[in-house]
Formats: structure tokens, C-alpha cells, sequence
């Protein structure tokens, strides 16, 4: 087994102890180990996590970056080439998407100090990583949803305006599923940064609406509470950008579809992606989208 294996290279958690499998996690298992001393998160990634442009010991890195400002968990251990990251266990809620909506004010606080934390050790750039995930379901002919391919020039639309006026690159968590949430009352804590690194705000601010399948006015109150004021500039690049992980993710979805061993729908987390994506993209609104990120400054 995986997890023997990796708690007998973790001597310290060696002795009587608890072992608790977490759900939720979709490129990992995870584990909460509980000894007379200590408390734990025992993270496994799955063999084909790579395909998935995962680096772990980017991952390892900026999650101890998070940590130090006080939005991830502690890192305990890390074991390089095994695929074992070790974190404190944080008690608390884990949110669901109603509960992202009900608390975008303190989520864009605890954002606000993940993006001034030292510079992370890697870039995320969604439309090279969108490359990369076509290149893989190319070569290996896996399923796509019908008309993916069909969409690639309005894409490359998106993708020209968001480089027009780019913003300033920060440390980024990148996917802010409601799972990776936890409330214990106190300050909104951000787990499991797979996906970390250097990117622009308006990246998380539009993917986390998207994840959490929240509307227009959802997405209006989180960028006037990150930002202090709301644009039509910042509102259309926050969209658009969100409109680019769901093109993107939808692919992820595919190549999950086709290779993980978790025990996951992919199939139909492609598709939430795609079709709201592809709605977007054919439409007359993406223009004006376009239009309003490029402006110089945007409208109140």
C-alpha cells in the first residue's frame, strides 16, 4: 500500500496511531494521521499527476510560503520523489459553494495576504497550460467535449486582450474549489497549492466565482472587496479570466477522464466547465468582455 509505505519513511508518526482517509481530493489521497503527539495531513499524489503540469516540489515550496503569512497550513515534512507532503492538520468547516458566497469579504482578505507573500517559486500561466493539456489529449486521442477544438480562435481572442493589459504577477493559489476553504472562525485559511503560483489577482478571482458556480453580483462583491473599488475593466478581466480556466479545466477534466485512479466523475466536471464556457465564447457579450478589458482604466 501507498500509505504504508509512505508513514514508514515518516518515522515520527511511528507508534499507535489513527488513520482517517479525507475526502475531496482530486489529483491526491489524503490522510489525516493522529499519534499521542501529533496531528496531520499525509498527502499522496497519484502517479499521473505530472500530466496535469503538477510540480511538487513547487507545490512543497509554496506551500510553505503560505504557511509563513498565515494562510496555509504548517509543512511538516516532504519526502522529494515519493509524492508525500506532510501538513498540521487545520480543524474548522470545510466550505461548500453557498458558503464561498456567504463569506467573499473575508475570503478577499485572506487572498489579499496570500498575494503579498514573498514571490512563489513558480508561474501559472492558464493559456500554456491549456496548450499543454491539448498537446497531451492529441498525441493520446482521449475524449473531448463535441466543439472544444471549434472554439480555439475565440479563445485566442480572450487570450489577446487579457495580455494587453496585464497585471501584476503574485503569489496565487490558482484553484479555489470551495473544498480548498477552512473556516474555524477566524481567518478564512486556503489548503492544497498543486496548481500555486506567480499569477495575476484577477485569475482568482474569476475562477473562484466559476468554481463555486456564483453569479454576476457574487463576482461584483468579491472584486470591490479585493480591489476597494469596482471597474468595468476589472470586471471584465476577472470574467474573462475565469472564462479561460474553464476552457482550460475542461481538458483537465478529459485527461482525468481518462487516467486517474481517484474515484471521481471527470467526465462531468469537464463538461460543467465546457458548456458555460462555450455559451460565453459564442456570444455577443464576449466582445464587449474584450472590449472593456482593454479600456484604459474601464467604467464604475
Amino acid at each position: 500500500m501507498l500509505l504504508e509505505a509512505a508513514l514508514a519513511s515518516l518515522p515520527w508518526l511511528a507508534g499507535a496511531r489513527e488513520v482517517t482517509e479525507l475526502p475531496g481530493g482530486l489529483t491526491n489521497h489524503n490522510y489525516r494521521v493522529r499519534t499521542a503527539e501529533h496531528d496531520v495531513v499525509v498527502r499522496l499524489s497519484t502517479a499521473d499527476s505530472e500530466l496535469l503540469g503538477v510540480d511538487r516540489e513547487h507545490e512543497w515550496r509554496n506551500s510553505r510560503t503560505a504557511a509563513d503569512v498565515g494562510v496555509g497550513a504548517p509543512v511538516l515534512d516532504y519526502l522529494p520523489g515519493q509524492g508525500v507532503l506532510v501538513v498540521s492538520f487545520l480543524p474548522g468547516r470545510t466550505y461548500a459553494a453557498a458558503d464561498v458566497g456567504a463569506n467573499l469579504p473575508r475570503i478577499a482578505a485572506s487572498l489579499r495576504r496570500l498575494h503579498a507573500a514573498p514571490e512563489f517559486a513558480s508561474a501559472f500561466d492558464m493559456f500554456e497550460i491549456q496548450r499543454c493539456y491539448a498537446e497531451i489529449v492529441g498525441e493520446r486521442r482521449m475524449a473531448v467535449p463535441d466543439g472544444y477544438g471549434e472554439l480555439a480562435d475565440r479563445a485566442c481572442a480572450v487570450e489577446a486582450a487579457l495580455r494587453a493589459r496585464p497585471e501584476r504577477l503574485v503569489p496565487c493559489h490558482n484553484d479555489l474549489l470551495a473544498a480548498n476553504f477552512l473556516d474555524d472562525g477566524g481567518d478564512v485559511r486556503i489548503i492544497d497549492y498543486e496548481y500555486s503560483g506567480m499569477n495575476e489577482p484577477a485569475f482568482e478571482l474569476g475562477n473562484l466565482v466559476n468554481e463555486s458556480q456564483l453569479d454576476h453580483d457574487h463576482l461584483v462583491e468579491l472584486v470591490e472587496a479585493y480591489y476597494g473599488t469596482v471597474t468595468a475593466q476589472r470586471l471584465a478581466r476577472a470574467e474573462l479570466w475565469g472564462l479561460a480556466g474553464r476552457y482550460a479545466w475542461t481538458l483537465w477534466g478529459a485527461i482525468q477522464h481518462t487516467v486517474s485512479d481517484v474515484g471521481a466523475d471527470f467526465w462531468s466536471f469537464a463538461l460543467e466547465r465546457f458548456e458555460p464556457a462555450a455559451q460565453l465564447l459564442t456570444s455577443r457579450r464576449l466582445d464587449v468582455l474584450i472590449a472593456d478589458a482593454v479600456a484604459d482604466g474601464g467604467r464604475r
